[in-house]
């Protein structure tokens, strides 16, 4: 289940950038990060009500931090799409799953667990060759004059594998899955209101405007199922799992907006593939966590 979760979550999430990719020439960025947070949190709301999950929680600072770190991280990938090649800011981010993989046996490796690390070893190595997939499909360049941005990017990526983490922690801890995505979602929200009250707001113009319903759907939607995958399964598996997002976008560009995948991105995509197959295989013979997530 939880590779179905986690392979559902990217499928969400690459169907939303495509309703990005049709929203963004009527509203600027900050007016997307707005609307998706407010359409996601009235949509968790809804699904908390009909759950009978409260809003309320007993551990209010850590839905904070999730949400500072997520947003912050979704701030500075914006930043990184804005000022390097799409392909390299998207391949900066999905450095995600190499940072949990390095977290988690850093972590183990500081707790004195040395014995542990062959037993993860190979759940690091498919996450390292999902990576690779990746980057042979999206083939990321960069300029001299765009260090600062790819700072930024990589920044991205590394608050995204702390929020990941962030988000295992509070399902660890029992908080339900929908009232973590509507705090997410009302931080989303916060941030993207207030860059509004600077940069302002676009006029509305019809169907265009239609748009942001899906975009604000489906990415509740992901983050639940994101959030499910991160809960329930190992990190390491769900990480490496993680790239099929690319996967779906690469698809996505061929049937609908005519894009050319070469030869090596094809090899990509069957990389990606075959790595998520075999760190789910890999799942049973592994410890059911690192040792430096239980701590």
């Amino acid at each position: 289940m939880q590779a179905s979760w986690m392979i559902l979550a990217s499928l969400f999430f690459a169907t939303m950038s495509v309703c990005i990719k049709f929203a963004a020439p009527h509203f600027h960025t900050f007016e997307l990060v707005f609307y998706r947070g407010l359409i996601g949190m009235a949509f968790m709301a809804t699904l908390c009500r009909v759950q009978n999950v409260p809003l309320s929680t007993s551990i209010p600072m850590m839905h904070v931090w999730r949400s500072i770190i997520g947003v912050a991280s979704l701030s500075a990938w914006f930043y990184a799409i804005a000022h390097l090649p799409l392909a390299t800011a998207m391949t900066l981010n999905y450095m995600s799953g190499v940072w949990v993989a390095a977290f988690l046996i850093g972590g183990t490796l500081v707790m004195g667990r040395v014995q542990d690390i062959g037993r993860q070893g190979p759940l690091v190595l498919t996450v390292i060759a999902g990576f690779s997939g990746v980057v042979m499909l999206l083939r990321p360049t960069i300029e001299q004059n765009q260090l600062f941005a790819g700072v930024i990017g990589l920044l991205s990526g590394l608050g995204a594998a702390l929020a990941y983490m962030q988000v295992a922690s509070l399902g660890r801890l029992g908080e339900p899955e929908s009232r973590t995505v509507f705090y997410f979602s009302m931080g989303t929200t916060l941030v993207g209101g207030v860059a509004i009250l600077f940069t302002g707001a676009s006029a509305w113009t019809w169907p265009n405007a239609l748009w942001l319903l899906p975009i604000g759907v489906l990415a509740a939607l992901g983050q639940l199922s994101m959030t499910m995958a991160y809960t329930k399964g190992s990190t390491l598996v769900v990480a490496n799992l993680q790239y099929s997002g690319i996967v779906f976008a690469a698809l996505y560009g061929l049937f609908l907006f005519g894009d050319h995948i070469p030869l090596m991105g094809w090899a990509g995509m069957v990389l990606i593939i075959l790595s998520g197959i075999a760190s789910t295989a890999l799942r049973s013979r592994t410890l059911p966590r690192a040792p430096a997530e239980e701590h």
